[in-house]
């Protein structure tokens, strides 16, 4: 096939789409049912509802083959547990029961089950469920869910593709089941996988599936001889299948570096590359292989993890250099659209010329069916896209949005002096012992109190002009006596304001500094129900006045106890926005770090001797590729170290990080050189205690006691047995005894009973200690 006959094939495409709905209509959905106001048939007619909207909204944007499958009511690694029939035992029964009760189980827990753990998607803040595999895992078929979908697509004249994650991802992300030796890897179920992979797209195919897309983002990371020899089998014995569907296999997030000739050489039919992230990686390891004659190739163009518009000649240029390489060139995002919001077009507070700057998900699918217009039909059939995209890219990058000179020169006056504490982590030990007076284990939490219906109406009264500030105000005043209140009454040690006055742990901040954008519509999935809103980091970092201090003042106005103050750290302001991508991140860390380094030095000045700076975000921004992450982890803990060692010694500085995996951030942990740092821990079974143990970590650590994604109040039996593992691996004069993360989303009468119920853990610990 020429190059000229291969554009003419180019056809747009995507690997999947926001699932929630422009009113986040899933999500409301959802609840309803879990409260029981909704019935699952209701449900099921809303989710359905939801992906014909899609569909047709993709079509008539010139998206030539739609995604199916992608669409989930929790999490599509979930699905793909339930697809493969990988259901721990302890929730076979209630799966078996009702299919949608147990699904959900699976995800939030029951009163009596424990959920499946949740991590990090990747460098994503979405999250996803981890499987639970042991050595006697059988593997079942399920394609109910995938080839349902596939036939309402198909029933709308639709050409669809369905997308799975594929075999050697899912086993990769997997975990030994609880009780199963650490060091069993479940990917040596790899041959008693396939099987039931090969079922599945058989499935697909009886119903009328022309392609199907098989996702193993797994193999951008670095990977072993031998996960990449199961990739190669996987492949060989998925491709060698008779009567089966084309095969397309999509990588994303980054280079795929050894993984490349592998599939290269597989009998697959396409390979979908990311060619943003890891443009120049991808195109060159596609040269070296040879290209992929006789494969179609997807050309991830389109960033689907950032909402900057596209330059679209850069991508046309990108684009014409594959054609040389492949037979077909098919034009697509990056990843799934999951991770940006739906429409651009629903904002009406972003000024006219800075919403040009802007592409959500629809408008990306917009730019998609552009690119692909211009490879089959040349440029001259999209000159007036180019002509307003080159516009589009002049303004911002021109804009005083973009450029503070006095931020830029504080940034650069910036010293190693600067990112140090006072004294050594042993001295300011001494110093804070005595200036608090802490017991044994003391008590806090992580920082939010339930965000209750009657605050949210509150937030929503005064936006639409139905009370005043002062009126808001008292609301918030009231909050936090509550909480403060419940805290005393309770017993905690280390008291938090409850974070009444807060939409969201970054949009509250974002909201006010300058350099950031925030939306009213752009909501993005996190995990299940949460959605949160990621602002948008426009320009230069700066802090106009404190943020913070009022409101925890006043809270250490009502007790004696010390109040934490909260912030949310340089890092995870990052990665919970959507960053600028005209220039590195360190130089935007360090702006952000310098505006909250104003914020702590003020908290402490006005009376605060605990300030917890929180970077949950820091191994969730890891890059995928070991090579890359010392300068990353270099220039993220010095930005920390700048927002916190302003403070004096005897000023106790926090952190929290929660749901990622630690173990390989452990030295970055400790770099941060924090005097207390809170993590997860509940779900994984004090795993990150261990880990921290094993590294020699010298400070003071609070691994969680108390799972707050799940509706589930842990017993003190069961709240006390966690402290006592985490006392295996950490000395009691160094542990604090706190949930895994904060109380937002959760309800005030579980967040009563758990919360009591871990104050009389610490307390029957101690007691076991001070007897010993």
């Amino acid at each position: 096939m020429t190059a000229k006959s291969a554009a003419a094939a180019a056809r747009a495409t995507l690997y999947g789409y926001p699932r929630q709905g422009p009113n986040r209509e899933l999500k409301k959905a959802i609840e309803g049912y879990w409260k029981g106001r909704v019935t699952a048939d209701a449900l099921r007619a809303t989710a359905a509802g939801l992906r014909r909207a899609n569909w047709r909204q993709l079509a008539a944007a010139g998206i030539d083959e739609v995604p199916t499958g992608d669409f989930s009511y929790y999490d599509h690694v979930l699905d793909t547990t339930v697809m493969v029939g990988a259901i721990p035992a302890r929730h076979r029964d209630a799966v078996a029961a009702d299919g949608l009760d147990g699904y959900f189980a699976m995800a939030r827990g029951t009163r009596d089950v424990a959920p499946l753990e949740m991590t990090k998607w990747f460098d994503t803040n979405y999250h996803y469920l981890v499987p639970e595999l042991d050595p006697d895992t059988v593997f079942t078929a399920d394609s109910t869910k995938q080839v349902a979908e596939l036939k309402e697509a198909l029933a709308l004249s639709l050409t669809a593709r369905p997308v799975l994650v594929g075999p050697v991802t899912y086993l990769l992300l997997a975990k030994p089941a609880p009780g199963v030796p650490v060091d069993f890897d479940p990917l040596t179920l790899l041959d008693r996988l396939l099987p039931v992979y090969a079922e599945i797209v058989a499935d697909l195919r009886a119903a009328g599936a022309e392609w199907v897309q098989l996702d193993e983002p797994a193999l951008t990371q670095d990977r072993t001889p031998a996960e990449l020899n199961a990739a190669a089998r996987a492949y060989r014995d998925l491709g060698a299948l008779t009567d089966r569907p084309k095969l397309l296999v999509a990588s994303y997030f980054g280079r795929l570096g050894d993984a490349l000739p592998v599939l290269a050489k597989a009998p697959v039919d396409g390979l979908a590359l990311d060619f943003t992230e890891a443009a120049a990686a991808n195109l060159d390891a596609l040269a070296a292989v040879g290209g992929l004659p006789g494969k179609r190739l997807v050309a991830g163009v389109v960033n689907g993890r950032n909402i900057w518009v596209n330059d679209l000649e850069k991508s046309l240029s990108t684009l014409g250099t594959l054609l040389g390489l492949s037979d077909r060139v098919d034009v697509a995002a990056s990843c799934s659209l999951l991770h940006v919001p739906l429409d651009s077009g629903a904002e009406r507070d972003i000024e006219p010329q800075i919403l040009r700057w802007l592409a959500f998900a629809r408008q990306k699918t917009a730019e998609i069916a552009t690119l692909a217009k211009g490879l089959s039909q040349g440029t001259g059939a999209i000159t007036g896209e180019l002509a307003a995209n080159r516009t589009d890219l002049a303004s911002r990058a021109s804009s005083p949005v973009t450029h503070d000179p006095a931020v830029r020169a504080r940034a650069t006056a910036v010293t190693d002096a600067d990112t140090r504490r006072s004294q050594p982590y042993t001295g300011r030990a001494a110093a804070q012992r005595a200036h608090l007076g802490l017991p044994l284990l003391p008590t806090t939490t992580i920082g939010s109190f339930p965000q209750t219906g009657e605050l949210r109406t509150a937030r929503a009264d005064l936006r639409a002009g139905r009370i005043g500030t002062a009126g808001y105000e008292e609301r918030i005043r009231a909050e936090i006596q509550e909480v403060i209140s419940f805290q005393e009454k309770a017993g905690l040690d280390v008291l938090v304001h409850g974070e009444a006055e807060r939409n969201d742990m970054v949009q509250y901040f974002a909201e006010q500094l300058t350099g950031y954008l925030a939306t009213q519509h752009g909501w993005v999935q996190s995990y299940g129900t949460r959605y949160v809103r990621p602002p948008i980091l426009a320009g230069d970092i700066s802090r106009p006045e404190p943020m913070t201090v009022r409101w925890t003042a006043y809270a250490q106005s009502l007790t004696s106890r010390p109040v934490k103050g909260m912030l949310t750290g340089p890092v995870t302001m990052l990665a919970w926005s959507f960053v600028r991508d005209d220039q590195p991140l360190a130089e935007t860390a360090r702006q952000v770090a310098l505006a909250l380094r104003d914020e702590v030095n003020d908290l402490e000045a006005s009376g605060t001797s605990v300030i917890q700076v929180d970077e949950p975000a820091l191994r969730e921004t890891l890059p995928l590729r070991v090579a890359d992450r010392p300068a990353y982890l270099a220039w993220a803990t010095e930005a920390f170290r700048l927002s916190t060692s302003g403070v004096r010694a005897d000023t106790q500085i926090h952190t929290h990080m929660c749901y990622a995996e630690f173990g390989d951030i452990v030295q970055a942990i400790d770099d941060l050189d924090a005097d207390v740092i809170s993590l997860e821990a509940a779900r994984s079974h004090m795993q990150v205690a261990r880990e921290l143990a094993a590294h020699g970590y010298p400070r003071e650590a609070g691994p969680g006691v108390y799972d707050i994604h799940s509706p589930r109040v842990p017993s003190t039996v069961e709240a006390a047995a966690l402290l006592r593992t985490g006392l295996k691996a950490i000395p009691a004069e160094r542990l604090w005894v706190n949930p895994d993360c904060g109380l937002k989303t959760r309800g005030w009468p579980e967040t009563r009973a758990a919360l009591e119920n871990l104050v009389a853990a610490a307390r029957a610990v101690r007691e076991e200690l001070s007897a010993s």
